[in-house]
């Protein structure tokens, strides 16, 4: 019953958020646009910043490599 005499004065967070969602203004599509290609774009760059991509196949060979250095390094390295 509370949340309804909030509804019905309007201007309320929700009404607000409701009226920029869906009242197709250029301004507000583009601002919309941009929150969105912020909220992804920041996290995307943070974990792809300073990292150089790999094929699956230049990992296979550098775990072939470190295995083979393992098993030539003999029982006498085992603990």
């Amino acid at each position: 019953m509370v949340s309804e005499s909030k509804n019905n004065g309007g201007g309320g967070f929700r009404s607000r958020i409701e009226y920029y969602l869906y009242s197709g203004d250029k301004k507000h599509v583009f601002s919309g646009i941009a929150i969105i290609t912020v909220v992804f774009g920041i996290p995307w760059y943070l974990m792809n910043r300073g990292t150089k991509h790999q094929s699956h196949q230049d990992y296979l060979e550098k775990a072939d490599k470190a295995r083979s250095e393992r098993l030539s390094s003999g029982p006498s390295a085992a603990k």
